[in-house]
């Protein structure tokens, strides 16, 4: 394992890791230990034992717990200051100097940004918990360039902080302290797709929601699907491993991604972009780069399995009086819809209660402690409807459902969803949040959700607890 690591060379990175806990006990105190925590990965240089090209000479189930503060919205310098006392101290790198910015205007002309007005959005995460104070803002647009950039500060001993769409909500996205932002917002080009295969292959920065458009066109779809959608980059949904709203039908992204391009921190491009289902040719050696959070390199590039459209989708907004109510309609669901079942989440009463005030969503069944959407998606409209059907009757013949509505057209559909996927959205409004991205086994998720509400009291305007229910097998 020492020698397959020895080909990602020195790079410098920051990232921010949130916090886990694994008992009913840490639940309890998992605020007081996990504001700030962050970490500072670094690894050393090596021998490859991979195909890598050389650097070129010139341009050729989790669920989700949230606790609102009664702070303002926008981060404020003293909040500013303070989330810079809890980062980790700074290491030895080199300052930026004018003669940097000079030879990065030479590779990346117009691409080089160092207006403190235009890298304001850069220096701060979607949240506004974290707040950076880079002064440069690269925007490469291929692979040859970011492998000039990564060579460079490689040499110049300048630390890297790679950047996406910027959506992250645990700070990772951003600056610690002065590091050079990498944005792949330039790299959004689709290079190939085949139509029989359904793979896709494309550049970091495609955003997702423009690759399901294109996808869409061609009968196909992402096996991959966030809130997050519009402004996310799919390099760093696989940096992420982020999972998504269809994870319970098309797996995870280790399963789905075939192969990815990525720039080591001296410059080499590792090239693993395959477009093979079954490869066994040695070392899966893109496996360590899907959820590295862009510590061992830059993706650059990514292929994709990509499912057929669906020709039925439906999808359930669901009512329950408990959460054990919740999990027997999940088991229920599970056994009684098999094949077609695409997604499976829930939110609960104070997340609708966000929604109605700050987001003016009316809540398309009576007022319930716990919410459910459920999505199918199949290629026999009749068979899905009947599916579909008796699972409902059993729902509420056996009263573990109190509530619902049923969604076939698509203004419809995208209306119920949005009851799930702007939950994140409706918190920004309440104050300042803190977030944390956790999964535990399926029967305990809520109560640490009880227990947060128990210990903060009212120290906290809101404690809320919504996410996937199908996937809850490991903790991010």
């Amino acid at each position: 394992m020492t020698e397959i690591l020895n080909i990602f060379g020195n790079i410098y990175l920051f990232i921010y890791f949130s916090f886990s806990c694994t008992s009913k006990a840490s639940m309890a105190g998992i605020l007081r230990r996990a504001f700030g925590l962050k970490q500072t990965l670094r690894f050393a240089k090596v021998s490859p034992p991979c195909r890598l090209l050389a650097p070129e000479n010139n341009s050729a189930a989790s669920c989700n717990l949230y606790v609102s503060g009664s702070g303002a919205r926008a981060l404020t310098t003293k909040k500013a200051e303070k989330s810079k006392s809890a980062a980790p101290e700074r290491l030895p790198f080199s300052r930026v100097t004018e003669e940097d910015v000079e030879y990065f205007r030479s590779i990346l002309p117009g691409r080089t940004i160092t207006d403190p007005d235009l890298l304001e959005s850069n220096n701060v995460d979607w949240l506004k918990s974290v707040k950076g104070s880079s002064e440069v803002l690269l925007r490469p647009q291929t692979t040859a360039e970011v492998s000039q950039i990564l060579r460079y500060c490689n040499s110049r001993n300048l630390a890297v902080n790679p950047q996406g769409g910027n959506t992250g909500l645990v700070g990772g996205s951003v600056p610690v302290y002065d590091e050079i932002i990498l944005s792949t917002s330039l790299m959004n080009n689709v290079l190939s797709f085949d139509g029989v295969s359904g793979i896709l292959t494309c550049q970091a920065g495609c955003v997702l929601e423009n690759l399901s458009l294109y996808l869409e066109e061609r009968d196909y779809i992402m096996p991959l699907d966030l809130g997050a959608k519009g402004s996310c980059h799919i390099g760093g949904n696989v940096a992420t491993n982020a999972g998504g709203l269809r994870l319970l039908r098309y797996g995870s992204l280790r399963g789905t991604v075939l192969g990815l391009e990525v720039v080591l921190a001296d410059g080499r491009v590792l090239d693993c972009l395959a477009t093979l289902r079954k490869d066994n040719t040695g070392y899966d050696l893109k496996q360590l780069f899907i959820g590295s959070e862009g510590t061992l390199g830059v993706i650059t590039a990514v292929s994709i399995l990509c499912p057929r459209k669906p020709v039925s989708v439906n999808v359930v907004f669901l009512g329950c009086e408990t959460f054990e109510q919740l999990l027997k309609t999940f088991q229920l669901c599970r056994g009684m819809l098999g094949e077609i079942l695409s997604a499976f989440e829930f939110l609960d009463s104070e997340c609708m209660r966000l929604l109605n005030t700050h987001l003016k969503l009316p809540n398309p069944i009576s007022d319930c402690p716990f919410y459910i959407v459920i999505e199918t998606a199949g290629s026999d409209p009749n068979h899905d409807s009947e599916k579909l059907h008796h699972f409902l009757e059993e729902a509420m013949n056996t009263c573990v459902v109190t509530d619902g509505t049923v969604a076939t057209e698509k203004s419809k559909i995208k209306a119920l969803w949005s009851m799930r996927e702007r939950v994140t959205e409706a918190l920004t409004h309440d104050g300042f949040t803190y977030k944390y991205d956790i999964s535990l086994p399926v029967e305990q998720i809520y109560q640490l959700v009880t227990d947060m509400r128990a210990h903060l009291g009212d120290r906290a305007r809101s404690v809320v607890g919504y996410g996937h229910v199908g996937v809850l097998s490991a903790w991010t």
